[in-house]
């Protein structure tokens, strides 16, 4: 237990992050007892930043910042903590003392600032203490990202977002609000009329605007079967310039959902871009993380798509999964290396607490979750070796190592959509049961969200509202 105390609510978060980043598990209170180990005690007046980390003995900083600017006094602080607990720990975080979800929009910026690499490698270092890998990975993906987005209109293009909640099953480390189809099978037809009714209204609000991608997400889209694939995708074409967009990205996902009948309606419609998604090609951590199919039911998905002629294929696998080994990780590495596909993210494993493996731990407790920097910067040899570059990276709470999530792509197959989302520079308009929309005011510097319920009976029932919700923010917004 570590006692922590602060004399503004300024800077609260940002000291209880660098505790949890380098304590994670340990509870954070905000009252003295004797079962606190640790006390940390920040007191910040302007520039003037001053404390103590106690625990056998007192370690004390009494600094000033360059300036009393927020952003400024936030970095330096954070780097007194992180050298402190550092000492304490002899642990060194790959990504310093950052510790947001998006740490690319750093060197982005002084990308489009104009500054060189030898500028913004060693801001990464100095200002926020990041390692040498880390740093160029960050600077890697930054320009890969930039040099993607090149020619893209912000402010009169859109991304449009389609959720589709439902899996085959749910993961044993799976947050997200997902039902399973076999208990949900009645009501698809129901979802996909309110969902209509929602993308109906979209397509008038942006009927003089042009989508510049468009992403069917989930869940797993491909639970849905062909008829209602044809269904949604003649409504999609019927009422958004599609022929518009640079990107149309179906996320199949789980390779039990598809076949062969629904890989030719995507098809048919003129979308290439898919995924395949084993998360691991180890048959034991699949079926202990309840992804009730088999390795070999990977290669066939993806085999068929193939066939199919999809030329621009995504997988997804996940490193620190329960019980894997970095010779796990490697294994399928190799095996991905068979199949070739246009693209790789490499997830770092992030339990939320909605997860099955958070919510029951007491059952789970004796899994081993390893994922290490090591680990990662074997997928990153491997992944450059094999022709990927890295294009998009972004960071979770609760995530395995304290690490990253990477997307690789060879050239010219980049998701744009996945960096949009990320990066915030462009409106992202989302319809279905819990999805988010983010709009973007490019003038005043700020991002609003617009969220749907979760529970996909609710989201059928209040239709209405949501679209009310939407109507009334850009009533309001006008």
């Amino acid at each position: 237990m570590i006692y922590m105390s602060i004399n503004t609510h300024d800077y609260e978060n940002d000291v209880r992050v660098m505790i949890g980043a380098f304590y994670p598990g340990e509870k954070i209170v905000i009252e003295d007892n004797t079962e606190c180990t640790m006390k940390v005690l920040v007191h910040v007046e302007g520039a003037h930043i001053k404390g103590k980390v106690a625990t056998d003995s007192d370690i004390a900083f009494d600094v000033h910042s360059r300036s009393d600017v927020a952003g400024i006094v936030r970095n330096h602080l954070k780097r007194e903590l992180y050298n402190i607990f550092s000492k304490l720990t002899g642990k060194e975080l790959p990504w310093g003392t950052l510790t947001g979800i998006r740490p690319i929009k750093i060197p982005v910026s002084l990308i489009e600032q104009g500054h060189d690499d030898e500028y913004i490698l060693k801001h990464f270092k100095e200002e926020y203490l990041v390692n040498d890998n880390k740093a160029g990975l960050g600077l890697s993906v930054a320009k890969n990202e930039h040099e993607l987005l090149k020619g893209l209109d912000y402010k009169n293009g859109y991304s449009l977002y389609i959720g589709i909640p439902f899996c085959p099953t749910t993961c044993l480390y799976c947050s997200f609000t997902s039902y399973p189809i076999s208990m949900w099978k009645d009501k698809v037809d129901m979802y996909l009329e309110a969902l209509f009714k929602e993308l109906q209204y979209l397509s008038e609000l942006l009927k003089d605007k042009k989508p510049d991608s468009i992403y069917i997400g989930g869940g797993t889209p491909t639970t849905l079967e062909p008829y209602q694939f044809e269904k949604l995708f003649d409504f999609i074409e019927n009422h958004f310039d599609v022929g518009y967009a640079r990107e149309f990205t179906v996320e199949a996902g789980r390779p039990d959902s598809i076949n062969i009948d629904k890989l030719k309606v995507i098809r048919d419609h003129g979308i290439d871009r898919i995924s395949v998604n084993p998360q691991t090609m180890n048959q034991k951590t699949l079926d202990f993380i309840g992804r009730r199919h088999t390795v070999e039911d990977i290669y066939r998905a993806f085999n068929l798509a193939r066939d199919c002629g999809f030329n621009n294929i995504n997988m997804d696998i996940i490193t620190g999964l329960p019980g894997e080994t970095k010779a796990d990780v490697r294994h399928t590495l190799e095996e991905i290396h068979k199949l070739d596909p246009d693209s790789l993210t490499v997830h770092s494993l992030a339990i939320k607490r909605a997860a099955a493996l958070n919510m029951f731990r007491d059952k789970y407790e004796s899994c081993h979750i390893e994922n290490t920097d090591e680990i990662m910067d074997m997928t990153y040899d491997f992944a450059v070796n094999s022709g990927y570059e890295p294009y998009y990276l972004y960071r979770q709470k609760n995530m395995a190592g304290n690490l990253e999530n990477v997307g690789y792509a060879k050239p010219g197959k980049a998701g744009i959509y996945n960096v949009l989302i990320m990066e915030e520079k462009q409106s992202i308009f989302a319809a279905g049961a819990n999805s988010q929309s983010k709009i973007v005011f490019h003038d005043e510097n700020r991002v609003e969200r617009i969220e749907n319920v979760k529970d996909v009976t609710n989201y059928i029932q209040r239709i209405d509202e949501m679209i009310e919700r939407k109507r009334t923010f850009f009533h309001e917004e006008a």
